[in-house]
């Protein structure tokens, strides 16, 4: 075993009363920074994710907006031909 001699300039670090006492007036926060590293990384992987879900939204309604204006297109065209062969029929 260490002698108390030894251990004499060994202290624990000094608490603090009034931050632990009065919570709300403590100001002074030390942060984990293993945990902040593993929260900031999971609110980037979340962000990440949500970044892909709005592109992929966005895909599908420019295909979905596509796929109608055509048909509205083709249905035109149709209509203009229908027109024209009762036209030339006449």
């Amino acid at each position: 075993m260490a002698s108390p001699s030894q251990n004499s300039n060994q202290m624990f670090p000094r608490a603090d009363v009034v931050g632990e006492l009065n919570p709300g007036m403590n100001t002074h926060f030390h942060v984990d920074s293993v945990s902040s590293e593993v929260a900031a990384s999971k609110e980037h992987a979340e962000a990440q994710q949500k970044k892909k879900e709005r592109e992929k939204k966005e895909t599908l309604e420019t295909l979905k907006s596509a796929i109608i204006i055509s048909g509205i297109v083709v249905a035109v065209a149709g209509a203009a031909i229908a027109i024209t062969k009762k036209l030339r029929e006449k």
